[in-house]
């Protein structure tokens, strides 16, 4: 327990960390779509999608791994707060298509890095 317990704070951190630099240099770029939470939610998406994929196929890994990957750091770095928050303060000053817009690259974006993770996955599982 706690192993499983130290994978999590570790990877929670991690993501936590990524999650902050990349919106430090990312935000300021384009302030109507916060890159940064944009970037964090893709590369959980495609990151959890080689994870999914892995884990599977590598069963007798040692379960802190997926604890750490998946519940840690993937928890800390994607964002479905911070995200909600920016869509919402869109359609609340009015700014309808903006919001709509980036709620749209959030889902999209992030459903189709994670089918292409997965398929990054097997196709490394297949290689190897």
């Amino acid at each position: 327990m706690l192993y499983s317990i130290v994978a999590i704070f570790i990877g929670a951190g991690l993501g936590a960390l990524l999650r902050w630099f990349l919106s430090l240099g990312l935000n300021a770029l384009l302030p109507e779509v916060p890159l940064g939470t944009l970037a964090a939610n893709l590369i959980g998406g495609y990151v959890i999608g080689v994870a999914a994929v892995a884990f599977t196929a590598k069963a007798g890994l040692p379960p802190e791994w997926r604890l750490f990957v998946i519940t840690g750091f993937l928890g800390g770095l994607t964002t479905f707060s911070t995200y909600s928050v920016e869509v919402m303060t869109h359609a609340l000053q009015g700014e309808f298509g903006w919001a709509v817009a980036v709620a749209a690259l959030h889902l999209t974006g992030s459903f189709t890095l994670t089918a292409l993770g997965m398929w990054t996955a097997r196709a490394w599982l297949v290689a190897a």
